[in-house]
């Protein structure tokens, strides 16, 4: 995946190939450079539920917002994500935060931020219909179908499903993510299909693919365009923020990575 390097006061971020060839959308997939926070917060944290300094975020914040080509922090939009299926539609920017796992918008110069630190973060566009959305799919919200919602709530707006181009961002990858057979039977018992996604471990430990699960749930949402980040934020501390990392750890809190994407101006 091609890489987008700092200039002096925008943070490094990854390129999805497919996105890099839409003419009207911005995007990027960024990491923990190139911020001002420190600590276990070092450096590019977005997180603003996260317990770091307040006014470390918002200019981690506004940094990311001009790296896409937004006016500023307030056109950078997140939601107080729950772990669900829910989809806000953003038509303007304001400082609130709504409850919810995904956006959408037809707004050129409004920026879509998903906040991650494993889960998978889901970027979509049809560029002629002029749709973006976002979506954030922790197991939970994949199974409950948050990528579906989003998808769904895009064609309400006048995209259509075979011209949606997805990109999977940064998230962990399946020998990271270590769970028990109480979560494979879970799975299995809302997705009968999921059992192909979940490799033996040690002893009774399982390991699974939530990026596979994932693009798989795209695929047969009608999206044939997608394409997926490499890497493993869990392993890649120099380069993302990993909540079970940090849980390994045994690290008071975590930063958060963000994925973007925004309509320009026409």
């Amino acid at each position: 995946m091609p890489n987008r390097p700092p200039s002096s006061s925008h943070p490094p971020s990854v390129q999805s190939e497919l996105f890099v060839q839409l003419n009207e959308v911005s995007h990027g997939f960024f990491g923990s450079a190139g911020g001002v926070s420190k600590g276990v917060y070092e450096s590019l944290n977005v997180g603003i539920g996260s317990g770091d300094q307040t006014e470390a975020v918002v200019e981690n914040r506004r940094r990311v917002a001009r790296a896409v080509g937004a006016q500023s922090q307030d056109q950078l939009k997140s939601c107080y994500q729950i772990h669900s299926a829910s989809v806000v539609h953003f038509t303007q920017a304001t400082p609130d935060r709504p409850e919810g796992d995904a956006m959408v918008t037809t707004v050129p110069g409004l920026a879509l931020c998903i906040l991650t630190a494993d889960c998978t973060p889901v970027l979509f566009a049809d560029e002629l219909a002029g749709v973006i959305g976002a979506a954030h799919a922790g197991w939970k919200g994949a199974i409950g179908g948050v990528c579906e919602a989003t998808i769904a709530a895009m064609q309400t707006l006048g995209a259509d499903p075979d011209r949606i181009v997805a990109s999977i961002g940064p998230t962990i990858q399946q020998a990271s993510y270590e769970v028990g057979p109480e979560f494979r039977e879970h799975f299995i018992g809302e997705v009968p299909w999921s059992g192909t996604y979940f490799a033996p471990g040690e002893g009774d430990r399982l390991q699974f693919d939530l990026p596979g699960f994932v693009r798989t749930r795209l695929e047969q949402a009608g999206i044939c365009q997608i394409d997926v980040i490499p890497g493993d934020t869990c392993t890649m501390e120099n380069q993302y923020f990993s909540n079970r990392r940090r849980h390994h750890r045994g690290e008071p809190d975590y930063g958060r990575n963000a994925s973007v994407i925004m309509l320009t101006a026409k």
